[in-house]
């Protein structure tokens, strides 16, 4: 409960809550489209940049098994979405890949969240950690969206979805950030220390803010989703991220490390997830697979679901 209190009561939180309260209450406050992608590239860039900085400090033996444990997770994850939409939610197969596409990938904001969460408790996790967001990014894209054309179904291109993911602004922007943080180390490093970390939080503030403002508009969809897409939207994620708590232990991540993998397995994509279904099934309904991951996931991540993961990460690790 304690955990729980200090999520709610943390900045992050506030201003995503700011955020939905502003559209609510019809207020004028916009955040300069410019000033998002501003905010969207400093982000992932500092993710980046200190995972490589962090990874140069690693043994390769202790990150092989929670890669190993991450691309595994990214692979089961969206069949096991996909299963519950179509055989148990009845949707047909291209709306099922395309929501099952999200939940398969990651939310690189949940788990910037997840990371400010844990540091707000005085508890770090391991240095690599954005390196498997990078590693999750991809594949769960790749395996949802294989399926309908496996079915013959869709009629989009799988190959430019592909091509649409790999060269996404994200995966550009984290593996970059990866491999110029490994390449300067923690000595070069300190020249840009500053700007990257100091600034950090202050920049998830009000990207938070924004990103509060997008959800609020996706309200007005939930009647769209109905009562069984609502519960997936939920369910799913805990039981992604009871999963993912799991197999981090096991792979040799602490409990703030498997907590952070729990919020990246659980969360839902919505940056390079749509992009890739907007081409690969054109047919597949935005306010579907964007409401389920935008507007119920993510809050019910950032809200509730990261503090209940470390609770289970607690007591699986005890």
């Amino acid at each position: 409960m304690e955990s729980l209190l200090s999520n709610f009561a943390s900045p992050v939180v506030l201003a995503f809550v700011l955020g939905i309260l502003a559209k609510v209450l019809k207020s004028d406050l916009e955040i300069p489209k410019p000033l998002y992608q501003g905010l969207s590239i400093y982000l992932l860039l500092a993710i980046g940049l200190k995972g490589g900085v962090e990874l140069s400090k690693t043994p390769m033996s202790e990150f092989v098994l929670p890669a190993g444990a991450t691309l595994l997770l990214g692979c089961v994850t969206p069949l096991i979405a996909f299963a519950v939409l179509k055989y148990i939610g009845k949707m047909d197969i291209v709306n099922s890949s395309a929501i099952a596409a999200h939940y398969g990938s990651v939310s690189a904001v949940t788990f910037i969240a997840s990371i400010s969460y844990l540091e707000t408790l005085g508890v770090d996790s391991e240095g690599f950690m954005p390196t498997l967001v990078a590693l999750l990014e991809v594949p769960g894209i790749i395996v949802a969206l294989m399926i309908p054309q496996l079915m013959s179904n869709g009629g989009g291109s799988f190959k430019k979805a592909l091509h649409e993911v790999v060269t996404g602004s994200s995966i550009i922007l984290l593996l970059g950030g990866l491999i110029i943080g490994y390449i300067a180390g923690p000595v070069k490093f300190e020249a840009v220390s500053p700007f990257f970390v100091s600034g950090f939080k202050g920049a998830l503030v009000l990207f938070l803010l924004e990103l509060g403002m997008v959800t609020a508009r996706r309200l007005q969809d939930f009647k769209k989703v109905g009562f069984f897409l609502f519960g997936f939207a939920i369910i799913i994620p805990i039981f992604h991220g009871f999963i993912a708590v799991w197999l981090g232990l096991l792979s040799g991540l602490s409990i703030a490390g498997a907590t952070v993998l729990a919020a990246m397995v659980s969360s839902g994509s919505y940056i390079a997830a749509p992009a890739a279904v907007r081409i690969a099934l054109p047919k597949a309904s935005p306010s579907l697979y964007l409401t389920a991951s935008l507007g119920i996931t993510f809050p019910f991540n950032i809200t509730l679901g990261i503090p209940l993961y470390y609770i289970i990460a607690q007591w699986m690790g005890g």
